[in-house]
């Protein structure tokens, strides 16, 4: 069931009660970086990792090669990484043929001698296109790390350029005990898993897979289930996956019950048509919303025009159309200042940054893109933290003011370009797709 099912008004919230000097947020890439190996170094009883992927390279090879040194300076610490299944078989999108991370994870335990630090490798899908793991959250002894970010060298900002997330650190045993146990009792023994650092290594076999899944789709986050009255923060953990699932409800059911404020961060501007709809209604009632997205210059897939076009870096332009939409439809509430739609650009970094904030009591830490995807087909989660004595109001107001710091405001749709601006190869590609009606179905899938 839904946290937030069959509840007209906003009670206290079921969850785990955390002291409001317990949660810290970052505003840098380098800083959750240094923070993540810090907390690494000086963990003394778990430390696990769950990530869509560990790249390899700089940035992802300093986090693997300190959990092999926390593990040789303490035998006796538990230390486990979850990853995509699928995703750490393969190379980057659009890079040089790769053997993939899996490789690498497996040379790195020949090295130390040992397979203490094992890499769970987890296959939401049959295949990638279909669904990942995107699951998030470290937990290193009592504290959770919350983040979208991945880990490799533009998450964490190791060299020139870096994608912009939001980093959490939560510091509560329960909250971390519930996470850790999602992790070790729900994904680690479940049909499919297949420890990826070590050979030889096996392809799941589907029926496997399918179980997984369908394993996934009856998982919850253990925790308190009465609310927390007293609470200064209530944190309530949340996940899903499939089509609708308590997940999805839930951020749909917390989107229609803001009563007077809403803001939005993602960096794919593609909603699901139930929360397009719910959109529309608190904009007819009145509600102020506030979106923050990237640029289509600051999307992860984005190819200058002048380099060589390759189908993906189309993507970024569909989502750009998707906005212009959308403000076309809603210009009155732009106009009017009910509606601020706000643009992410920052020299050549990228933008990451998912979450809700609602109301001034209410707000959503999570990876989830809100878009069809990831109420469809990958595994999701969140933190909901419930504040309803403005203890979080400071911190979270600097929060929002560095997300703001390298974005436009939107005073008129026709500031967005169209499909007759557009680099010749994309104008072509998304032409033939809309003719089509093929693009629906990339929105759907990616």
């Amino acid at each position: 069931m839904p946290f937030f099912a069959s509840r007209p008004a906003r009670p206290p919230l079921p969850g785990f009660a955390v002291a409001a000097s317990d949660i810290h947020v970052l505003h840098q890439a380098r800083d959750f970086h240094a923070q993540l190996l810090q907390r690494i170094a000086n963990a003394r009883q778990r430390i696990y990792l769950c990530s869509l992927y560990l790249q390899h390279d700089e940035g992802g090879e300093s986090v693997l090669l300190a959990l092999h040194k926390a593990k040789q300076s303490y035998p006796d610490i538990d230390i486990k990484v979850f990853v995509d299944y699928h995703r750490a078989r393969r190379g980057l999108i659009g890079g040089a043929k790769q053997a993939g991370n899996a490789q690498w994870y497996q040379e790195l335990s020949r090295r130390f001698g040992s397979d203490q630090v094992p890499v769970y490798g987890i296959p939401v899908q049959t295949r990638e296109l279909f669904g990942v793991l995107h699951l998030k959250g470290f937990v290193i002894d009592d504290c959770v790390i919350y983040s979208g970010a991945s880990l490799n060298n533009v998450y964490l900002h190791v060299g020139e350029r870096y994608r912009f997330d939001r980093y959490h650190l939560l510091d509560n045993a329960e909250l971390a005990n519930s996470f850790a146990q999602y992790l070790c009792q729900q994904l680690q023994h479940a049909p499919g898993i297949r420890r990826l650092d070590v050979t030889p290594l096996q392809r799941p076999a589907s029926e496997d897979v399918k179980a997984l899944r369908q394993h996934l789709m009856q998982c919850r986050y253990q925790g308190p289930l009465q609310p927390q009255a007293a609470a200064d923060i209530t944190v309530t953990p949340m996940c899903g996956v499939g089509s609708n699932n308590p997940f999805n409800k839930d951020i749909e059911t917390l989107l229609a019950s803001a009563k007077s404020r809403i803001i939005i961060c993602t960096p794919y501007f593609n909603p699901p048509k139930s929360v397009l709809k719910i959109l529309q209604k608190q904009i007819k009632a009145g509600v102020e919303i506030e979106i923050i997205v990237g640029d289509k210059t600051a999307n992860d897939f984005y190819i200058a025009p002048d380099e060589p076009f390759r189908v993906i870096s189309a993507l970024p332009y569909l989502y750009e159309s998707n906005l212009r939409s959308f403000a076309k439809r809603n210009q009155s509430a732009i106009q009017n200042g009910q509606l601020q739609l706000r643009l992410w650009q920052h020299e050549q970094h990228s933008y990451h940054l998912k979450g809700l904030w609602l109301d001034h009591d209410l707000q959503l830490i999570t990876g989830n893109n809100l878009n069809p995807r990831a109420f469809r087909l990958d595994l999701e989660n969140g933190l909901l933290l419930h504040d309803p004595h403005g203890k979080l109001q400071q911190q979270t107001q600097a929060e929002l003011d560095n997300i703001r710091q390298h974005t436009r405001l939107l005073a008129h749709y026709q500031q967005l370009e169209t499909l007759r601006d557009y680099p010749v190869p994309v104008k072509k590609l998304l032409g033939r797709l809309k003719r089509v009606r093929l693009d629906s179905l990339l929105n759907r899938l990616l």
